[in-house]
């Protein structure tokens, strides 16, 4: 589907490409809300972060390109740290026994794929929101920044369930049922860009 957009951006009616995107982002954060699941959490994330990249497309490919960049990015090391540990909120806590280091790198990279600044999930998001301003498109860039606001408070949910709700205490049992197992080498490289790479928008913006 990306690439028929890219493809076809020229060809499509702008208006019905914008309130495409404002309804994709519009839903994928009120859907979000009630889950409990983080796979389910992801998947609602991805359907409003398409609404974004669809919003950039009509303006720019090139920020479409960056902004599709930087969610892989992010969803990568989200997702890396994520698939060796529990699927829901309430059983993301266990993980704190056996690596603090990770628990916490896994919910600053969801704090950045909220969008939350200064981390690099906010620099997409900015950067649209200064196309559609430039464009005169106001309320269409209030409308969506306003549509990325459910999105945010169920990472910060997720974050404040996880963290500050659960004491760093180890199991009482004497097997762990949830095996330590080694991150991959790439794991912190992943992490580093999802967090830090904000300086670089002007850098990113003009060479992509």
């Amino acid at each position: 589907p990306l690439t028929l957009l890219y493809m076809m951006h020229h060809t499509l009616n702008s208006t019905v490409l914008l309130i495409l995107g404002l309804t994709s982002a519009v839903f994928g954060g009120w859907a979000g809300l009630n889950q409990t699941q983080t796979r389910m959490i992801m998947a609602f994330s991805s359907i409003a972060h398409m609404g974004w990249l669809i919003t950039a497309m009509t303006m720019n490919p090139d920020l479409a390109t960056l902004t599709m960049i930087t969610y892989m990015t992010m969803t990568t090391a989200t997702f890396l740290p994520l698939a060796q540990t529990t699927k829901t909120i309430n059983d993301m806590g266990t993980t704190w026994p056996l690596s603090p280091a990770t628990l916490t790198a896994t919910m600053v990279t969801l704090m950045s794929l909220g969008g939350l600044p200064p981390l690099t999930g906010f620099m997409p998001k900015w950067l649209i929101l200064k196309e559609l301003s430039s464009t005169g498109l106001t309320l269409i860039a209030t409308l969506i920044l306003m549509a990325s606001l459910p999105s945010l408070f169920f990472y910060i949910r997720l974050a404040y369930l996880t963290v500050l709700t659960t004491p760093p205490a180890t199991t009482t049992t004497k097997y762990k049922w949830r095996f330590k197992l080694n991150q991959p080498t790439y794991t912190t490289t992943a992490i580093t860009a999802t967090t830090l790479m904000l300086p670089l928008t002007t850098t990113l913006y003009t060479t992509t």
